[in-house]
């Protein structure tokens, strides 16, 4: 276990868990064309966990378990909005309300091959929050 000796207080040992490159096909947009047709979409996902439990336990219950982080994003990139902001803000939420153990989430959503009149590969938009105490 950590300890701050000053003080004898445990502190937590800060993980990160990524979920990258989760690739669905879905139909996000403000253009009709975009929910008739659909696009195919790109989330990268990271959350910051205290991992000391579940490093020493060695037992799923004690963290933060990456097929629900991947079932949430399917689940609200299923959810047609105009705006991917408003995707990654419901996923983010979702993350906070269902997994305790998770302090901090970033999640970027990609757009491949946007429809906006140029050659572009994609466009990403990245929300991060910290968990309200």
């Amino acid at each position: 276990m950590l300890f701050l000796y000053k003080n004898m207080v445990s502190l937590p040992l800060m993980g990160i868990i990524r979920v990258n490159n989760i690739r669905l096909f879905t139909n996000h947009g403000c253009l009709e064309e975009e929910a008739k047709i659909g696009s195919e979409y790109r989330v990268d996902l990271e959350v910051t966990a205290d991992l000391l439990k579940s490093a020493e336990t060695d037992d799923l219950k004690d963290t933060v378990d990456y097929v629900h982080l991947n079932q949430i994003i399917k689940e609200e990139m299923a959810i047609r909005s105009k705006l991917l902001e408003q995707v990654a803000k419901r996923i983010i939420d979702r993350i906070f309300n269902e997994l305790p153990m998770v302090s901090e989430a970033e999640v970027s959503v990609a757009k491949i091959n946007p429809p906006i009149g140029g050659n572009v590969q994609e466009v990403v938009i990245i929300l991060k929050d910290v968990r309200k105490k």
